[in-house]
């Protein structure tokens, strides 16, 4: 039986593409941190994480558009705001520990947050402030430029957080969130240093398979109960990676 390093490589990124689709995710932090391990070249790393982020949200965006968990109202000010802000975050290069230090601290507090709160199925779902939606995107978008990552780990918490939506419904928006952010973000990348790893392609159909396999899981198979439990296992891999890597 062969098993080498590269068929390790090649199920984990499948997995973790698996459980970040199931939460409506990309799994842009989760394929850093494993090209990082790897030991990935640091100039390709980011645009590589991007481009995958792209497959990976707009298959779980499908799928959870498709059992209607997506909410217009909620989406587009944070669209409106961090398309523009993920281009110029995705467009400049400046030491980023202090900014991973501090979302992945964020994260950490979200997970304990998620998972004290997640047997509680009667939320009362309130509306969404237009102006503070407009304002978190723009952050969230530039930040997750900065950083190279879609927004949705710090997205998905927000909304649950501020109880403008369940679990379902934060992984529906989340995931066209990413998807355009994270198109902004690459073309943002690309234009300001002209250069992509296209032998990094080979990676793609393990993260469409594990994306198309953990969006239908997490659309129409998983209750909400058991989302959350993933959604704080995907925080979980994102925060250990931003403040270690």
């Amino acid at each position: 039986m062969i098993f080498d390093i590269n068929t390790l490589f090649f199920i984990l990124i499948l997995v973790i593409s698996f459980f970040y689709s199931s939460v409506g995710h990309g799994g842009a932090s989760g394929y850093i941190a494993l090209l990082s391990i790897f030991s990935f070249s640091t100039l390709e790393i980011r645009p590589t994480a991007l481009f995958l982020n792209i497959f990976v949200s707009g298959i779980s965006f499908i799928f959870y558009n498709r059992y209607s968990y997506f909410n217009w109202k909620l989406f587009y000010p944070f669209a409106i705001t961090s398309i523009t802000f993920s281009f110029i975050g995705g467009s400049i290069q400046i030491d980023l520990k202090i900014y991973k230090i501090i979302l992945g601290v964020f994260l950490i507090i979200s997970i304990f947050r998620i998972l004290l709160t997640n047997k509680n199925n009667n939320i009362n779902i309130v509306d969404n402030s237009i102006n503070i939606s407009l304002f978190i995107g723009a952050l969230i978008g530039f930040f997750s430029g900065l950083i190279g990552i879609g927004g949705g780990i710090i997205l998905s918490p927000l909304i649950l957080f501020l109880n403008w939506g369940n679990i379902k419904q934060a992984a529906a928006v989340s995931s066209l969130f990413i998807f355009v952010n994270s198109v902004s973000g690459f073309t943002g990348y690309i234009i300001n240093d002209n250069s992509f790893p296209f032998d990094n392609l080979i990676i793609l159909p393990f993260v469409i398979i594990g994306g198309a396999l953990g969006a239908f899981y997490g659309s129409k198979k998983l209750s909400n109960i058991i989302l959350s439990y993933f959604l704080a296992f995907v925080l979980f891999i994102a925060s250990i990676k931003l403040l270690v890597y």
